[in-house]
């Protein structure tokens, strides 16, 4: 499973807007990578932010 994929299926998982550190916590993930994964995720418009530094699937 790529780092974009499981980035995504943790927050839909989570079901609330999640930071990227939080992200890193619950995928075990390093934060840098989550960081790459959400840039990702941000061009392909598959995560919104409802409020500064948090995301959450659209």
């Amino acid at each position: 499973m790529n780092a974009a994929k499981k980035v995504l299926d943790t927050m839909k998982k989570e079901g609330k807007p999640m930071s990227a550190g939080q992200i890193a916590e619950a995928t075990g993930l390093d934060k840098k990578e989550v960081d790459k994964a959400m840039k990702q995720l941000k061009q392909e418009e598959k995560i919104v932010s409802p409020k500064r530094c948090y995301w959450e699937p659209k």
